[in-house]
């Protein structure tokens, strides 16, 4: 009967040892699942992190917290690895089965943080998707900007070569090499996807408006050379402007009040002045023209336009007041015709509207009606204020007009 019993306890024995050897290879199985989820995931981080900074803070802190159960998971399975020697013969059923229900909640509690670890690779998975397709445009980006970087290059070089001053699209080349510098040496670089195609977009635009500039420059010079024949002309012509304003303002001082010809006076000197400094433009145009200064010849003539622009409108400022108050003078009443209908217009639209004109649009168009009446007093005396006349007229058309304005701004805001 003993030799039974013994027989059975090691029938027992053997199946015990078993079941804990299955359970062990079960929780080795459980940590190995959980290391390599573990890792991958940890990879996955620090590529977003890499792609995406800004983002990438919840995602870090997240899988920080999972990382840290992981690890006590594996302080965990190996605790018990190491208070479980299965491969101690020496063990009685009752310590078989301990160590069989160890390993089982250790394979459990790894088996647990892997599944919270896929859970949060799940939904990490949408948007690395997403920062990987748009990484897939990054390399044509680099690529064009690399391209046009070369471009750049040789148009600057032609340039030089040619005996142009490209010093500014070469400044402008130098920019857009360094930031393609950074760009091939850090890679991201810290710049995230976004900030790393904005980059390669930035030195693809420096280099590009580098190109232009750079095969501008012969096209520059011919321009600059056109336009230094085109201001020489000018200046003779606005300069022979001087002598029909000083009869013009001989006109204005003799047959009309000063109030009609004080804001003009000493336009024939102002004229004369403008186009001497135009004169000294041009000359430095001139001179940075021998040197091929192409850029400073263009700005000298831009200077010297503006000043001849200047003395060109105040020459006409003059010869047109003096035709104004002439034809004021023969006919007072023609430029009150085109004020009245003006007037008529807003009146007409004011009084479109539901229930009439609107009070406050309605006092606005009564006093000007009133001053359109009353406009004409002021034409008094042997020497009359035509000019004020003619000021007063255009301030009633412009206020008549700024009520047309609101008008049709409040029927806009009404729907």
């Amino acid at each position: 009967m003993r030799g039974a019993g013994d027989q059975r306890r090691r029938g027992r024995g053997a199946q015990a040892a078993t079941a804990a050897v299955e359970a062990r290879e079960a929780a080795a199985a459980a940590f190995y699942d959980m290391d390599q989820a573990q890792k991958y995931i940890a990879g996955r981080v620090t590529v977003f992190e890499d792609l995406d900074a800004a983002a990438a803070g919840p995602v870090r802190r997240e899988f920080a917290g999972l990382s840290e159960a992981a690890d006590a998971a594996s302080v965990g399975y190996i605790s018990v690895l190491d208070a479980h020697d299965l491969a101690d013969q020496d063990r009685t059923p009752a310590e078989y089965d301990a160590a069989r229900r160890a390993f089982v909640a250790a394979a459990e509690r790894l088996q647990q943080v892997t599944g919270n670890l896929n859970g949060f690779a799940e939904r990490l998975a949408p948007q690395m998707a997403r920062l990987e397709a748009a990484l897939d445009q990054l390399p044509p980006r680099l690529t064009a900007a690399r391209d046009a970087v070369a471009a750049a290059d040789a148009a600057v070089a032609a340039a030089k070569n040619a005996g142009m001053d490209a010093s500014d699209p070469e400044a402008e080349l130098a920019q857009a090499k360094q930031i393609l510098a950074q760009l091939g040496s850090q890679g991201l670089g810290g710049l995230g996807l976004d900030g790393a195609m904005r980059k390669a977009e930035e030195v693809r635009g420096i280099a590009e408006r580098a190109h232009e500039a750079a095969a501008e420059l012969p096209q520059m010079a011919q321009k600059v050379r056109n336009s230094l024949a085109s201001v020489r002309t000018r200046v003779d012509v606005v300069a022979n402007r001087a002598g029909p304003v000083r009869e013009a303002m001989k006109v204005l001082l003799r047959g009309y009040s000063q109030s009609c010809w004080q804001d003009l006076r000493g336009a024939p000197e102002s004229i004369e002045a403008g186009v001497t400094r135009a004169r000294e433009r041009l000359n430095e145009a001139s001179a940075h023209t021998s040197r091929a200064e192409w850029k400073q010849a263009q700005q000298a003539l831009t200077a010297a336009r503006t000043e001849l622009n200047a003395a060109d409108r105040r020459a006409g400022q003059v010869t047109g007041r003096v035709e104004e108050l002439k034809a004021v003078a023969a006919d007072p009443q023609g430029p009150v015709e085109g004020v009245r209908f003006a007037v008529r217009d807003a009146q007409r639209l004011a009084m479109a509207q539901p229930g009439g004109a609107a009070p406050q649009h309605a006092r606005v168009l009564d006093s000007l009606v009133e001053r359109l009446e009353n406009a004409p007093k002021r034409l008094s005396g042997s020497h009359p204020d035509y000019w004020a006349y003619l000021q007063e007229l255009e301030s009633i058309k412009t206020a008549a007009g700024d009520v047309v304005t609101r008008i049709r701004s409040e029927r806009a805001a009404q729907g």
